[in-house]
Order: C-alpha cells, then structure tokens, then sequence
C-alpha cells in the first residue's frame, strides 16, 4: 500500500474517532487528557477511556491483520533525548491545557480560538526544535 493511501486512511480513522467519541459521550479526543486521568486520582469515568487507550494499542495489530506487516517504526534519537523529550512535552501539554490531538484534531475542527493558536505554538515550537537538532547538533 502506498504511503499516501495509508496515511489518508489514518487520518480519515483518527477524524471518524474523534467525530465518533465526542458523538456518544460529548469529549474532545486529548489523548494527554485521557490518559492523564487514568494515573490516580481515577476518573470516574475510566472505563472509557481504558477502553480507549486499549484500541490505541491494538491499532497496530489491527494494521498487521490487514497487511501483513507492522507499520515502521524509525527512532534515531537516544534514549536519554526521548526521556527529555517526553518531560517537554508532558509539561506542554499541561501548560497548554491538551495536546496536538487535543487541540490540532479536535479544537481547530471546531475553530476553537485556543487551539488554532496552541497548534501554531505546536507547530512552530516543532519547526525550532529540528532546527536545533539537525543545524546546531548534527542529527
């Protein structure tokens, strides 16, 4: 399959379930956010999201039944860089009240003010960051 085939079928899934998600019970698909309030304190609405998070996990496996192969996965950065990494964005998407799915699926589909800009923040923080990363450090 080619690439563009499979990333516009990726893209019409992650609109039709975030369409799908806030249909049946009226939330935004924030990934952060819904896995945030998995960590204790537990929301009372859990099972939902568990649930969520449990097709996020078996989407690949999913792929693999369709295709016969497991999508391609290519990290170059080390595991120290990923750890910070991860800290920057978890601190971001606190910040920022939600994160890219949040915010650049949910929020901008519904011309929220605060997500058209917290996207470009997005965005633009992710342009200065390759930047950095392949001009000032060489990778």
């Amino acid at each position: 399959m080619h690439d563009y085939i499979a990333a516009s079928i990726g893209g019409i899934l992650i609109g039709a379930a975030a369409l799908l998600l806030m249909a049946s019970h009226g939330k935004i698909m924030g990934i952060s956010g819904i896995v945030s309030r998995l960590l204790p304190p537990l929301a009372i609405d859990w099972q939902w999201r568990l649930a969520f998070v449990a097709g996020i996990i078996a989407a690949p496996l999913a792929w693999r039944a369709a295709s016969g192969t497991m999508p391609a996965i290519e990290i170059s950065a080390s595991t120290p860089m990923l750890i910070i990494a991860g800290a920057i964005v978890g601190l971001g998407t606190t910040l920022g009240n939600g994160c890219t799915s949040g915010h650049g699926v949910c929020g901008v589909s519904r011309l929220s003010k605060r997500s058209l800009v917290a996207t470009g923040l997005f965005m633009a923080s992710a342009i200065v960051t390759v930047a950095i990363n392949t001009q000032l450090l060489g990778n």
